[in-house]
């Protein structure tokens, strides 16, 4: 199951789990669409493809819910 991370790693923005515009690599590192696109849709941390990340809602989203832990740093 993926960890669904609340922020872009790059910039901080918020990344909703039940919004679309999430990008992330396998190893679930996760960027805003402005971020993944500055990259050129790749990962800076592992090098992988950055790819569209699925959204969880309703009761998904209730049982298994998102992650709270931020990873920007800024």
């Amino acid at each position: 199951m993926l960890e669904m991370r609340p922020d872009c790693e790059r910039c901080g923005t918020d990344l909703p789990a039940d919004h679309p515009g999430a990008f992330i690599c396998s190893f679930e590192c996760s960027f805003c669409a402005l971020c993944a696109e500055a990259l050129d849709e790749r990962c800076p941390n592992c090098g992988g493809e950055l790819m569209d990340r699925p959204t969880r809602t309703g009761a998904s989203l209730k049982r298994y819910p998102a992650s709270n832990e931020r990873k920007f740093e800024g």
